[in-house]
């Protein structure tokens, strides 16, 4: 078999979002977990035979998941935490173990590296008795088998698994690593009777992460008994987001059969390919991170250098990483100039397929001159469009004259704790409330000229009526407006600002059925006009509370986005910055007292490598600084983090100039929190207290003691009380009684506040 090119994982949701629809009909129990399999068999084919008919050479299996790969590890390797296991149904427990149900809190949710996929993270202790089930990596093995595709099967290395997990008894988590290897060497035995020869691709990416010395042992101790298991099983350990340069020098002393290294954002692997020595290496050369076209001058430049140390015929053309990351295909969006510069993962695919023919083969065909040819003339055109600078804009980035906010923190917070009058542990929500089928309809009305502005804004309007008079019912101190008007935190703000392209049919992946539809940075930013300040003010006109405005902040918006790749992110920043400074000029001068700026990507954002952080701290703080720098002293500024530890940052986050900052703890309870309490983090916060990604009703008795249990961390002078995040995906049947329990249980510990300091 000759193998040339290598796709490191496929998109699973579906072209058309087949999978999240199936999965949310059967959570909302209108169809069976047969049909869901039904519905998962066929776009697990579908995947397989799109690759294989673009002439992909490696196409993988067990890339697949009803829900997250991390979390199917931790069931192959019988890693189920006591308070699921009573669950008999497999289907049942699995899901619960991601989201939760009427008993028991689901598993704790982080991001995926530096991406914005989420993955569950394993929870190990003594109690946990490991054992093999492969059932579901053999079974996805045989279905390929069966239309004649022969995968290599995907599975999350050993290290990387405990290295992500959390320990619940305060061990080492690397105190569990012989029982889990154990386990990972039984599964080759089971592996190897299902063919006369296999290949393996381990992903160990936090090999990128400044390995330790305990790390690069552990890799290569583990890959040298792994790959002595049956010699008939060719295992190849594949990295990714960064350079492994510690790791492969270790990893190359083994029996493997290959090593896979990102050459796309890892540049720094062309310094270690002397080690490669007799190894497959895999090189990816095709980002799987954003949807730009392939520059194919640039890329066989690079294959070309790596082919100075590493001779032809071990190097695959593959990926940069799996290409969850990205939408199915370009081929379902409206022509445009700026489609011409996009690949999305089929596209991505056809790019591996032409490279690899390209780089292994001896003379180039007239076609494929015509392709390089086109190539060039795109990105050249892409270079030169109207479209991409605005002199205007960098102009003023150039020429700004902005600083800090009006005001240091502590004078800043008597006047607002003097102006906004709020009682102890005022209680408010992050700001979206449930997208209701209703309110998506509008939206698609609208955009297909079904009907009118003014009926849409009346529509908009009751929405937030509605949303203004539960708040007010239920005793909530201050408000939002619920975002009806907005599709996404991200998406919203970039259909109203220049320099953004919104896709189509751009889904991916976050979590689950989530998934977000990232817009696209193809150019310089502006603000043509305010974003926000008509909804936010109509919404505080009909309530004498407080409402507050909620805007995205410029690292999230950078995160959260495909970002365009010919200029540094810092310089994007500070466009965006300026764009939101004169947002929240306007929104205070309305008479919005409470702004919000999030920055729930901030920390996902974070180089990988330790070298790297202080450069992206200074633009990151330095571009959010620069957001809220219009703001007078009276005007409360939040902000909000997802999904983050801490105490590796606690300084940076000190230096952002927010008065209160809301994060996510539901699920990890004072674990984040202490940090805020040993450094005597001087600002405000609201640790979140209801797990908005599970759709269970916590009581109000669940409420107070997360309530009590924050008080002995964060001083009831300092907390809020608030959801761990946004409620756009959660039902009115779910957030109604949820926050009702909130806020009494609040009400009730206020009594009793005196107890606390």
């Amino acid at each position: 078999m000759t193998i040339r090119t290598m796709i490191a994982g496929f998109p699973r949701i579906g072209e058309n979002r087949e999978l999240k629809k199936q999965l949310e009909s059967y959570w909302s129990n209108k169809t069976t977990f047969e049909e869901l399999e039904n519905v998962a068999r066929k776009l697990r084919k579908k995947h397989w035979l799109e690759q294989k008919n673009r002439g992909i050479d490696f196409i993988s299996s067990n890339d697949f998941s009803y829900y997250d790969n991390m979390l199917d590890t931790a069931v192959m390797l019988n890693a189920i935490p006591t308070r699921f296991r009573n669950i008999k149904d497999n289907a049942e427990r699995y899901f619960a173990m991601a989201r939760g149900n009427a008993t028991a809190v689901a598993m704790e949710m982080t991001k995926w590296f530096n991406t914005n996929y989420h993955y569950i993270v394993p929870e190990l202790d003594d109690s946990i008795e490991f054992q093999l089930n492969p059932e579901k990596i053999i079974n996805e093995y045989q279905e390929a088998k069966e239309i004649g595709i022969k995968t290599k099967i995907n599975i999350i290395g050993p290290i990387t698994f405990i290295g992500l997990s959390r320990i619940t008894n305060g061990k080492d988590p690397f105190v569990y690593f012989d029982n889990v290897l154990s386990i990972y060497k039984e599964l080759l035995v089971k592996l190897e009777k299902l063919d006369d020869s296999l290949f393996i691709q381990f992903d160990e990416p936090i090999l990128v992460k400044n390995p330790t010395e305990k790390q690069l042992s552990l890799a290569r101790n583990t890959y040298e008994e792994l790959a002595l298991v049956n010699k008939n099983i060719k295992i190849f350990v594949n990295t990714y987001f960064e350079h492994a340069c510690e790791a492969v020098k270790e990893l190359s002393k083994t029996p493997i059969w290959g090593i896979g290294l990102d050459f796309v954002y890892g540049k720094k692997n062309l310094d270690c390919l002397d080690h490669i020595k007799d190894k497959m290496l895999i090189a990816g050369i095709v980002d799987g991170r954003n949807i730009w076209i392939t520059d194919f001058g640039q890329a066989l430049n690079i294959l070309n250098k790596i082919s100075e140390k590493v001779p032809k015929e071990q190097i695959i053309v593959s990926t940069s990483c799996s290409l969850l990351h990205i939408p199915y295909s370009t081929k379902n969006e409206p022509e445009s100039e700026i489609k011409s510069w996009m690949a999305f993962a089929l596209e991505k695919v056809e790019e591996v397929s032409f490279l690899g023919r390209v780089f292994h083969g001896s003379n180039l065909s007239d076609e494929d001159k015509k392709i390089l040819e086109q190539r060039r003339n795109i990105l050249t055109a892409r270079r030169k469009s109207e479209r991409v600078t605005n002199r205007d804009v960098s102009n003023r980035v150039k020429n700004n004259r902005l600083g800090f906010r009006e005001g240091e923190f502590d004078e800043r917070i008597r006047v607002q704790k003097e102006k906004l009058g709020l009682p102890p542990l005022p209680t408010t929500t992050i700001g979206s409330f449930p997208q209701t089928p209703e309110i998506r309809k509008l939206r698609t009305d609208l955009r297909n000229n079904r009907i009118t502005w003014g009926e849409y804004e009346s529509g908009i309007k009751k929405y937030i009526d509605d949303c203004i008079s539960f708040q007010e019912s239920i005793g909530l101190d201050v408000l939002v407006h619920g975002e009806p008007e907005r599709s996404d935190m991200v998406e919203y703000f970039a259909v109203l600002l220049d320099g953004f392209h919104i896709t189509k049919n751009g889904w991916v992946q976050s979590y689950g059925s989530r998934c977000v539809k990232p817009p696209v940075i193809y150019g310089d930013i502006t603000r043509p006009q305010p974003m926000t300040v008509k909804w936010i003010t109509y919404a505080q006109s009909k309530t004498q509370k407080i409402v507050k405005g909620i805007l995205t902040g410029p690292v999230t918006m950078i995160n959260w986005s495909f970002v365009r790749n010919d200029v540094p992110h810092s310089v994007i920043a500070k466009q965006i910055a300026l764009a939101l400074a004169d947002e929240i000029n306007d929104l205070q001068n309305a008479g919005i007292k409470i702004i919000q700026v999030d920055e729930a990507a901030f920390k996902e954002g974070y180089p990988l490598r330790k070298e790297n952080i202080s450069e992206y701290e200074q633009w990151a703080v330095d571009s959010f600084n620069l957001a809220v720098s219009t703001a007078k002293k009276e005007t409360q500024i939040h902000t909000h983090m997802c999904y983050s530890e801490f105490s590796d940052i606690i300084k940076t986050i000190e230096k952002m100039e927010a008065d209160v900052i809301t994060i996510e703890t539901a699920r990890s309870g004072n674990r984040l929190l202490k940090i805020f309490r040993d450094t005597d983090y001087k600002k405000e916060i609201g640790p979140g207290v209801y797990d908005v990604h599970s759709p269970r009703v916590p009581s109000i008795n669940e409420f107070k003691d997360q309530i009590k249990e924050r008080l002995q961390v964060v001083k009831k002078s300092k907390m809020w009380i608030n959801p761990d995040c946004g409620l756009k995906t959660r039902k009115w049947e779910e957030v109604k009684p949820a926050l009702k329990n909130m806020v009494q249980a609040t009400f009730e510990v206020r009594k009793a506040v005196a107890e606390y300091r």
